[in-house]
């Protein structure tokens, strides 16, 4: 008897469970140490800033100037990827960007010969943002390349749920690293004569060292590369992928590089996934300052650790949720544009919710769950409109233009709040512009066609205008 249809799918499904469990746990342990490095810096002002004499403008400034190297090497990053092969790159990534998380413990003893005197700037604090700057560098190209992967594996219908598993991974590093960040702070601290936020550089670095490795010795570049799948299952993911792309609706342009620059979407993206920023990393990595300043001792990192794991656990829990329901019912614009809208409720009741500290921690909830919401169905937006090295190109356009607001948000709310003493007018002014990317998100997309849930590919659309 032939197989049937239902034989089919049942059989897909299969592949895909097998296909999910060997690559997301994986990729969300890569994310996880990687946004460990990234934000840690958070958690290490809370030292850092009276031992090495900085102002809350330099840090805001420095812990977001991570984002301008990010910025410079992103699109060349995920272009080399799409060459070199995911397995080596990713590798590379990790491991040159553990050496210089690490290297923030002797920021002082770093020789820079003139560059100091040329910027015009104290040794330590050029230091701080030239290693910051680095770190960018050295991470460039690690998001979007993993996005890009995921494409190679997952038919539109199916990579919500997978980019919402592995993006959990970013609640999952706030939940697991403020405690653990604020366990090593606080008992770590004097331990061989080192500050404990000298010890949270080098501990934090060592994971992602070790998880580099492991990318080089089981990441496969393609499914075709996957010695775990049989070669019928090799083939069920590659028809599956291939289909998916000849059915989406991609005019020729699309598939080019040059064209997709000039995609006005990819633009519009672009802009939301910049506020999406401005809130993540401008609540983020002042998260740690703004709880411990609800009332908690100056040297409780530990509670400040695990009370900022309470809105990125409920954030995580949402994340997974949101992100299946939209797979479910095929929709994504109206999940990216009303979990915006929730995260800038969420920053607007923490402009206003002073230092009291249910409120407080009620607000940074919402403003978790909404934007990591969000991220769950985001990705599905360009990657449904791109194709080729149209994904890779754009993809990298709308994470490197993006971030940028990973830049300004930090850096905002450090002068705000050393020019104001307070940092309510930054979350006023961050509620605006994460509402107007909920507002964006419609707007630009008002021509795409929900996933057909079913099928796996995009439903009959409207040309874009």
């Amino acid at each position: 008897m032939p197989p049937t249809r239902a034989d089919g799918v049942l059989a897909e499904d299969a592949v895909y469970a097998k296909v999910t469990r060997r690559l997301i746990p994986l990729l969300f342990v890569c994310y996880v140490v990687a946004y460990l490095d990234r934000v840690n810096v958070g958690f290490a002002k809370l030292q850092m800033v009276d031992a090495l004499k900085f102002s809350d403008a330099v840090y805001g400034f420095g812990a977001g100037i991570f984002f301008i190297g990010y910025f410079l090497f992103e699109v060349p990053s995920n272009l080399l990827l799409e060459r070199i092969g995911a397995r080596v790159w990713i590798a590379r990534i990790m491991i040159t960007w553990s050496l210089v998380s690490g290297s923030f413990a002797f920021v002082e003893q770093i020789p820079w010969g003139p560059l100091p005197v040329f910027f015009g700037l104290p040794r330590v604090e050029f230091s701080f943002y030239a290693l910051r700057m680095l770190l960018g560098l050295a991470e460039a190209g690690f998001f979007p390349g993993i996005i890009l992967y995921l494409t190679y594996w997952y038919p539109a219908a199916r990579r919500a749920r997978a980019v919402a598993l592995f993006m959990t991974a970013l609640a999952a590093a706030n939940v697991l690293g403020g405690p653990l960040s604020g366990a090593i702070m606080q008992y770590a601290d004097g331990l061989l004569g080192w500050a404990g936020w000298r010890w949270l550089f080098v501990l934090e670095a060592v994971p992602s060292m070790v998880v580099g490795f492991l990318v080089l010795l089981w990441l496969p570049d393609t499914p075709q590369k996957a010695t775990w799948l049989t070669a019928s299952e090799r083939d069920i993911v590659q028809r599956v992928v291939s289909a998916d792309h000849s059915t989406s609706p991609v005019t020729p342009t699309t598939k080019r590089v040059r064209d997709a620059m000039k995609d006005r979407r990819v633009w519009a993206l672009a802009f939301v996934y910049l506020t999406f920023a401005f809130g993540l990393y401008g609540v983020n990595f002042w998260m740690p300052t703004i709880i411990q300043e609800l009332g908690i001792s100056k040297t409780d990192y530990l509670r400040v650790g695990l009370i900022s794991a309470i809105p990125w656990g409920m954030a995580g829990i949402t994340m997974v949720l949101y992100g299946a329901h939209s797979d479910r019912t095929g929709e994504r614009r109206w999940h990216v544009a009303v979990a915006l809208l929730v995260a800038a409720g969420g920053l607007l009741g923490l402009a206003l919710s002073g230092h009291a500290i249910v409120p407080s921690v009620l607000s940074l909830t919402l403003v978790a769950c909404g934007l990591l919401g969000s991220a769950s169905a985001f990705w599905s937006l360009p990657t449904g409109f791109l194709q080729q090295s149209a994904a890779a190109a754009g993809i990298a356009v709308i994470n490197s233009v993006g971030n940028l607001g990973g830049h300004f948000g930090p850096d905002m709310i450090g002068r705000i709040r050393e020019s104001t003493g307070s940092a309510s007018a930054a979350f006023l002014a961050l509620a605006g512009l994460v509402a107007s990317g909920g507002i964006v998100t419609l707007l630009a997309t008002r021509h795409e066609a929900p996933i057909d849930a079913s099928r796996g590919h995009h439903a009959e659309a409207d040309p874009p205008k």
